[in-house]
């Protein structure tokens, strides 16, 4: 078992807490906490006793963070069991998240209200206002998910220095 700090604890159960808040389970976003902190890989029956939780839990937890892209397995010599380990990199984990919810959330919706334009248009159904509507969405969602992927194609470093303009941005581009 893991000794955790008061801080470690606060920030594991604080991330718990907001995974919840982002649909995301309390346990899973628990464990992405507790890999993110810890110093070395941790393997499954450590996270466990560590957060006082089922191994079952665990397991479940470890598939749908690798499946999200931001945790892995790592060997470790000497030792035949799976270990596994967060990406440290704060602005590379949200990137992975970032496309990871685009992919399951965002492209899936667009495609729906690309089918339900579409239908509209075809003359089947008239009803101008649900076709303004869906349609304004759809060129919303189009809009954003371009821009994402204008802004997902650019060197890290550059969207560093694009976050750090922060208020300075509004001035360069005019109010």
């Amino acid at each position: 078992m893991l000794a955790l700090s008061p801080v470690a604890q606060k920030f594991i159960l604080h991330w718990g807490e907001m995974g919840t808040r982002w649909g995301i389970n309390r346990t899973v976003a628990q464990v992405h906490a507790l890999l993110y902190l810890s110093p070395k890989p941790l393997h499954a029956e450590e996270i466990a006793k560590t957060l006082a939780v089922a191994r079952s839990n665990v397991s479940t937890s470890l598939r749908e963070l690798q499946g999200w892209g931001i945790v892995r397995v790592v060997h470790v010599l000497g030792d035949r069991r799976d270990h596994f380990e967060a990406g440290k990199d704060v602005w590379e984990m949200f990137g992975t998240i970032l496309e990871e919810r685009k992919r399951r959330e965002i492209d899936p919706t667009l495609r729906v209200l690309q089918e339900c334009v579409a239908e509209l248009e075809s003359g089947r159904e008239k009803d101008a206002e649900t076709r303004g509507r869906l349609q304004a969405m759809r060129d919303f969602l189009t809009t954003m998910a371009t821009l994402y992927e204008e802004v997902r194609r650019m060197p890290p470093g550059a969207i560093r220095g694009l976050a750090k303009l922060r208020g300075r941005m509004r001035k360069l581009l005019g109010k």
